[in-house]
């Protein structure tokens, strides 16, 4: 978020050059003690510039919004793999969510599949364990994501418990047809479409990889 700041701040120049301009324009009018009427129009050209620039100012305000503030997420750093994982797989998992964690707006994520979680990483949620319900059936069924781009706005986000309770955005991602991917940022509407195709391919690679090297089902 840090680095968008000077982009948005940029917005708030037009408005600042064109008050600026506007007071000098008044001091100026104020200590002149004879106008002449060219000098009455170049006043007038000068405070029409600046209130263009402080209506540009203002349009700016209105197609770049302010991105949302991020929040730091509820929870402890760990990463858990199941052990009874083939060693491909393992390393599969931890390339995947490795580049997920650095690459993209995720601060946590989960990975279900064969009926049982996998893999948790980042920020972990106060759940260990994760039953899909109605989003994740839907995903399931579907074979397409399903993206809250602002947690707190969906009943639903109650079902993603093995998240930090204060997660706010996640993307529940098919991993074919035995297994989801959970991904929680920690601030809305963080994931751009570019970020979403390539999440979609890395839970393809994933689905190869684990649909060849199944988990094993634990005596327990």
């Amino acid at each position: 978020m840090t680095a968008r700041r000077p982009v948005t701040d940029l917005r708030f120049l037009p408005i600042a050059v064109g008050m600026i301009g506007g007071s000098l324009l008044m001091v100026n009018r104020l200590l002149t003690p004879e106008l002449t009427p060219s000098q009455s129009r170049s006043d007038v050209v000068g405070v029409l510039l600046s209130a263009l620039l402080i209506l540009t100012g203002l349009l700016w305000q209105q197609f770049q919004p302010k991105p949302p503030e991020a929040v730091v997420l509820e929870g402890e750093a760990g990463f858990e793999l199941d052990p009874e994982l083939s060693d491909t797989a393992k390393q599969e998992l931890a390339w995947a969510s490795d580049l997920l964690l650095t690459q993209t707006p995720t601060r946590s994520l989960v990975v279900w599949y064969g009926q049982r979680v996998i893999l948790r990483r980042g920020i972990l949620g106060p759940q260990a364990d994760w039953v899909p319900g109605a989003i994740g059936q839907r995903v399931l069924q579907t074979q397409r994501p399903v993206y809250l781009v602002d947690a707190k706005l969906y009943p639903g986000r109650v079902e993603f418990n093995v998240l930090p309770p204060n997660t706010q955005g996640i993307i529940c991602q098919p991993i074919g047809t035995a297994g989801v991917l959970i991904l929680g940022a920690n601030a809305p509407r963080s994931y751009t479409k570019q970020e979403e195709a390539w999440i979609s391919a890395i839970a393809a690679k994933l689905d190869q990889t684990l649909s060849l090297n199944p988990p094993v089902k634990g005596s327990d």
